[in-house]
């Protein structure tokens, strides 16, 4: 038997399996050192199964072992041969005395987590081959429901789902490198002058009650229709992207050291839609002037300057509709893999569709929202999830909006590190104008009007790692902006906003 034997895609006999890559050695020493020695499954388990083996006998060898091993009992040649004495495999390798031949031929348990790392390796090649044959067949069989787009997309996400293997299972570890992130953390909050943990929004009052956007999480920012949700989330996906600077992380490796790259999934307006409305911001122009071209020279300058000074923003725009999550999430990958990425925004949660296996809606949003806040940690990037509001908030006296208004709320409240709410309340007011005939009503309103003209309320709902509250925002509705508020007691001072 050969050490491995290595497939030869130039050779002719491509479908035969005696040409998949694979390492019969690998196999029978990780085998026998189990069979000597039982702790040694404890110590693989994590990084293969019993699918990873190429000699199917093998494959039932450690089994039945991992089973016995799972119940405290012994898995030795001898409890073994009990369970394998009819094994038709097992009878052509020689039978019970080739489990024998295997513990004894075991050389060493030192090595077996490389033996154990070989096996898998071998057996992604062999999937990828697999992939590759099935991509081939099923592109070379011409079949009117079989699209070659829908084959693309398949492919990828099998592709994808292949690489998501053994990633995610990192398991325990010890407290001390916990503490050890815990303090990085804290470290560079510190080093910000005791300010942030996480990514800068670059809305003052916001980074105060939030700290920044911290990695891992996922946020929601929820709203009806009409009150800035999309705005909101331009403005810190622009105040992000604008302020990217790279260069060493503490750690020694390349990073965003302010700022950072951003994704923004725009399954509602068009990619050109939202550059628009981040141009407007950017260039003080508003935006139904640029929809119209109605601008005066002096503003198209100012926008085509904008325009120059944005094209280098480490800004991404996805405006694919209707992106299934498992997609969403490859896209994501790809993105951090060829252009990285440090804050994900999703615009918005309800126009992404699940898998299709869930027979209900809020099933449908739960498996969204878990998909979404499993991408938050498995890139270790803040994921920001905009999300509709039911018409309930209507209803009643204050529109002031609550966690029990998010639609299918039971799952997004439960997965989301934190829940924010848009809420203006001139949106209202300029809607309960009263009658010219009523002076002392409409002279009300006019001074109501005033009073809430230019201001916007961020309100925290729920926060895993800080206070709840409002966060006042100023918002120019010309240039759908929102900005930092400047408080009463703030105006004539030199403080910089």
């Amino acid at each position: 038997m050969n050490e491995i034997t290595a497939f030869n895609p130039t050779g002719t006999d491509v479908q035969s399996p005696e040409t998949m890559p694979h390492s019969i050695e690998a196999e029978q020493q990780l085998l026998g050192a189990i069979l000597t020695n039982n702790d040694i499954y404890d110590r693989v388990a994590a990084l293969i199964g019993q699918q990873h083996f190429f000699e199917p006998v093998h494959a039932r060898i450690f089994e039945i072992a991992a089973a016995r091993i799972a119940k405290n009992n012994l898995a030795s040649p001898v409890t073994l041969k009990a369970f394998m004495e009819d094994d038709e495999g097992l009878k052509e390798l020689g039978g019970p005395s080739y489990l024998a031949r295997l513990a004894g031929a075991a050389v060493s348990a030192f090595a077996v987590r490389d033996y154990a790392k070989m096996i898998y390796d071998l057996s992604v090649r062999r999937d990828l081959i697999r992939l590759g044959r099935e991509i081939s067949d099923k592109a070379a069989k011409i079949d009117v429901a079989s699209e070659p787009r829908e084959q693309i997309v398949e492919a990828e996400q099998a592709l994808y789902g292949l690489a998501e293997q053994g990633q995610t299972e990192s398991g325990f570890q010890s407290f001390l490198r916990a503490v050890t992130d815990a303090v990085n953390v804290a470290n560079a909050a510190y080093q910000r002058d005791g300010g942030l943990a996480g990514l800068s929004t670059g809305l003052i009052d916001m980074d105060k009650k939030l700290g920044g956007l911290h990695r891992s999480d996922l946020l929601i920012l929820a709203g009806r229709p009409s009150m800035g949700k999309t705005s909101l989330a331009t403005n810190i996906a622009f105040n992000i992207a604008k302020a990217y600077r790279r260069g060493a992380l503490p750690d020694g490796s390349e990073g965003a050291i302010d700022g950072g790259v951003v994704g923004f999934y725009s399954l509602e307006m068009s990619a050109e839609q939202l550059a628009a409305r981040i141009l407007s911001e950017a260039s003080e122009v508003p935006s139904e002037q640029i929809r119209r071209g109605d601008m005066t020279e002096a503003e198209f300058r100012r926008f085509v300057d904008a325009a120059k000074a944005l094209e280098a923003c480490p800004l991404y725009i996805d405006d694919t509709p209707a992106l299934p999550i498992a997609q969403l999430a490859a896209r994501a990958r790809r993105l951090k893999r060829t252009h990285g990425l440090d804050v994900l925004m999703v615009d918005y949660l309800q126009l992404v569709r699940g898998t299709g296996r869930s027979e209900n809606r809020v099933n449908e949003i739960s498996e969204i929202t878990m998909g979404l806040k499993a991408i938050a940690k498995e890139l270790d990037i803040p994921v920001v999830a905009l999300s509709q509001l039911s018409r309930q908030v209507e209803n009643r006296e204050d529109k002031r909006p609550q966690l029990s208004d998010l639609r299918e709320s039971g799952s997004i409240e439960q997965d989301a590190d934190v829940v924010m709410f848009v809420f203006r309340e001139e949106y209202y007011k300029e809607r309960e104008k009263p009658g010219d005939h009523d002076l002392e009503a409409m002279a009300k309103w006019q001074e109501e009007m005033e009073r809430l003209h230019g201001r916007a309320e961020v309100v925290i709902g729920k926060q895993r790692h800080g206070p709840i509250g409002t966060v006042d925002l100023s918002f120019e509705g010309r240039f759908t902006r929102f900005g930092n508020l400047v408080q009463p007691w703030q105006q004539g001072s030199d403080t910089e906003f």
